[in-house]
């Protein structure tokens, strides 16, 4: 297993903590995870993607584990957290990446994308719907309302920071547990959440991304990246038709679905998911970073 570098890179939004490994020539990839993990949730992926040619940067998102935590809803707005990517590319040299995001993290890069064609080489989302299709799908169809209903939850000050975190975090380990397949997650993998989730502000910080998530109301810019979607149809909480609604914004873009994962397909099917993104980052080598 290749073992990551880790240093802190000082951003005009915020301070993030940062995993980095891959020759430092290699095509640059930014790796962005989502709730409740923290860069731990690409320790399947950093080690193939390192040794197949990648320059990886893996941040701990803003709010979360050892990264800042600004403080006040605003400044977990999707705006500010696409802001953060492109200002980590800044600080790292490169004009144009190659981005990879699941969950939160996907919702992220869509928008990175969407908003910053530039700055984009290639786009591979896993689980995350695209944030301008989100709103309008859920209007066609109802269920996914009813899969969502904790995102109303967390939006209730204070009682859900202390409901997660009771118990060294055992309701969202159970979630984590429970939504994945059987044995996806080991009581010692939970255990490096739960410490990252008891640290001082971390659990408020990561549920103000949800407090601040406002869908945009009109028409989402296309996404001209060529992308992939990587999706587990076994998710509990995003229906499949997600992605095909997100791919419909694509002007270059496949879906390459897992029959059998869960919203966790990174952990569920690593071999899987390397290999397809491998293949994928691969196909865009000839372009400058």
């Amino acid at each position: 297993m290749v073992e990551p570098a880790f240093r802190t890179v000082d951003l005009p939004g915020a301070r993030l903590h940062l995993a980095e490994a891959g020759p430092s020539d290699g095509p640059p990839v930014i790796l962005l995870h989502g709730f409740p993990e923290f860069w731990y949730g690409w320790r399947h992926q950093i080690g193939p993607l390192a040794e197949a040619g990648f320059r990886l940067a893996v941040p701990d998102q803003r709010g979360y584990n050892l990264s800042a935590r600004p403080e006040g809803i605003a400044a977990y707005h999707l705006d500010r957290l696409a802001a953060d990517v492109t200002a980590l590319a800044d600080a790292l040299g490169h004009h144009r990446v190659r981005l990879v995001g699941h969950d939160w993290g996907g919702l992220v890069a869509w928008w990175v994308a969407s908003l910053h064609p530039d700055r984009v080489e290639r786009l591979a989302i896993l689980n995350a719907p695209h944030p301008g299709i989100v709103a309008s799908y859920a209007r066609r169809h109802p269920g996914q309302w009813l899969r969502s209903v904790y995102v109303a939850l967390f939006q209730i000050p204070h009682l859900p920071e202390r409901r997660l975190l009771a118990d060294n975090g055992r309701i969202l380990r159970r979630a984590l547990a429970d939504t994945a397949r059987p044995g996806t997650f080991s009581p010692a993998e939970l255990d490096r959440y739960a410490e990252a989730w008891g640290r001082p502000g971390a659990m408020t910080a990561m549920l103000n991304w949800y407090r601040a998530l406002r869908l945009p109301r009109r028409p989402a810019p296309r996404v001209r990246a060529p992308t992939l979607i990587l999706w587990g149809r076994r998710d509990h909480a995003l229906q499949p038709g997600l992605a095909e609604a997100s791919l419909a914004l694509c002007d270059q873009g496949r879906v390459h679905w897992f029959p059998e994962a869960t919203h966790w397909l990174q952990h569920e099917e690593p071999e899987a998911v390397n290999a397809a993104l491998v293949a994928f980052l691969r196909e865009g080598r000839s372009g400058a970073a």
